[in-house]
């Protein structure tokens, strides 16, 4: 009955998908809604990269909402598992018990690319207002170096305290310019606050590679604080 039910179940998704998929057709022209993006991200903040404009200007509301998702999930993992902390920096070991540890290569390894990884995710993140990236995904790509950092040194540990600071002053200063953007400028993160500069340098777009730095710095520390709690 149970493997009658999933087959039934599996037939019924597999219908719905070829519904999307045979309704589905591309658009050949672009939408009022992508012309008007398309046109003033660049002409008004002087973003090449049009997502990284919306996301962080354009749609604020909806990125600080997501970083606040972000913070209430790092928060609530650490109260349910915060009480592992001890017991994951000195894990017992039962008597006559042999710990394997990380393997040469696994260590030798992170001790190249750890800095790669690092310097990737700091370039994607100062980077995102000129190419693809941005604060979030160079935040998770800073995450993924901490969570190689885990697996090299599985008894090392992490700061918490260090993290929370920097996460919570990130956080306030975020919020703080996009309060300046309201005040001084169109609204809410306005990126306008500072001069544009010029269009495709580095130095440009206004408040935007500032925001961006504090998203990643934000994102990057609760997602490492994430993967920290849930080491066994």
């Amino acid at each position: 009955m149970k493997r009658a039910f999933t087959l039934l179940l599996l037939v019924a998704f597999g219908l719905v998908f070829a519904g999307l998929v045979g309704d589905y057709s591309e658009r050949q022209t672009l939408s009022s809604l992508a012309q008007y993006y398309l046109t003033e991200v660049p002409r008004e903040i002087g973003a090449p990269n049009v997502v990284t404009g919306i996301l962080i200007s354009f749609r604020g509301f909806d990125t600080l909402g997501e970083v606040a998702v972000l913070f209430m999930v790092a928060a609530s993992v650490g109260i349910l598992l915060g009480g592992r902390e001890n017991e994951l920096e000195h894990p017992p070991v039962a008597a006559g018990e042999q710990t394997v540890g990380p393997s040469e290569l696994v260590r030798n390894g992170a001790e190249v690319v750890l800095p790669l990884i690092f310097l990737f995710g700091a370039y994607v993140i100062m980077n995102g207002h000129l190419s693809a990236g941005g604060g979030f995904q160079g935040g998770a790509v800073v995450a993924s170096g901490v969570m190689l950092f885990m697996l090299a040194y599985p008894r090392g540990t992490i700061s918490h305290r260090f993290l929370s600071i920097t996460e919570s002053l990130a956080g306030v200063l975020y919020v703080s310019i996009g309060m300046l953007g309201a005040i001084f400028a169109g609204g809410f993160l306005d990126s306008r606050i500072l001069p544009r500069g010029d269009f495709g340098t580095f130095v440009s777009a206004g408040a935007i590679p500032v925001i961006s730095a504090l998203l990643g710095i934000k994102v990057g520390a609760e997602l490492s604080v994430i993967i920290d709690r849930f080491r066994s």
